[in-house]
């Protein structure tokens, strides 16, 4: 995997991945940037979010589950002081499908991501408490 990361100018870069995708990076305004894209570290949240999704709609699909939405709601607290880590991630998965989705199901699918398949996650919880919890929707 590989990527570039290219200073644009003040507290803004332009970060490209290894697949050709392009994302702007920038800090508030206080720190020098116009907040005109994302924080770094709001990106890693987001990418651990998206890594644990996409295991839990995987996951579910291949369990013929009838899922018609997945979401995840992060929330994550930092150490006060430099440099300022991530100390604990909350990832609240709201699972909608029709009325046969089993709880069950859910439950194992979120358990396998955090335990088993989440690259981005698994390497996080050797120094950050990570928990998950998750609520079925279900629709007609």
């Amino acid at each position: 995997m590989q990527g570039r990361v290219k200073w644009v100018e003040n507290a803004m870069f332009l970060a490209e991945s290894g697949s050709g995708h392009a994302i702007v990076l920038d800090g508030p305004p206080e720190g020098g940037g116009r907040n005109l894209g994302v924080r770094p570290m709001e990106m890693l949240l987001l990418g651990v979010g998206g890594c644990s999704t996409y295991d839990v709609v995987h996951i579910l699909k291949k369990a013929r589950q009838p899922i018609v939405d997945c979401e995840v709601n992060l929330s994550a607290e930092r150490a006060e002081t430099v440099p300022k880590v991530f100390t604990k991630i909350n990832m609240h998965f709201i699972v909608t499908g029709k009325e046969s989705l089993k709880d069950a199901q859910v439950s194992r699918a979120v358990s396998l991501s955090a335990e088993k398949y989440c690259s981005a996650s698994i390497m996080l919880a050797h120094s950050v408490e990570i928990t998950h919890s998750f609520e079925i929707k279900i629709v007609e």
